[in-house]
């Protein structure tokens, strides 16, 4: 079976055992595919990154929901009502 690899740097479950901080460090702030038996297990990914991708996540469904309340109908209010 033959699988997509979404990053530039992939490293065995085996070098990760071996030596983690330095598998984290090869994708010099990218992603890595941590691969086992030649098939991506997971990624590893910087907190800098992962950061940005809730970021964009929370940004995206901020999106869906102003565009779901865009066709609501508005209501005027003075600030001396408030």
């Amino acid at each position: 079976m033959t699988s997509r690899i979404l990053s530039d740097v992939a490293a065995s479950i085996t070098e990760l055992k071996t030596n983690p901080m330095k598998v984290a460090l090869s994708g010099y702030g990218e992603p890595v595919a941590v691969l086992n038996r030649n098939e991506p297990a997971f990624y590893c990914v910087p907190a800098e990154a992962y950061e940005m991708m809730m970021d964009k996540l929370e940004d995206l469904e901020l999106q869906i929901i102003a565009k779901e309340r865009e066709s609501e109908a508005s209501v005027s209010v003075s600030i001396d009502d408030l």
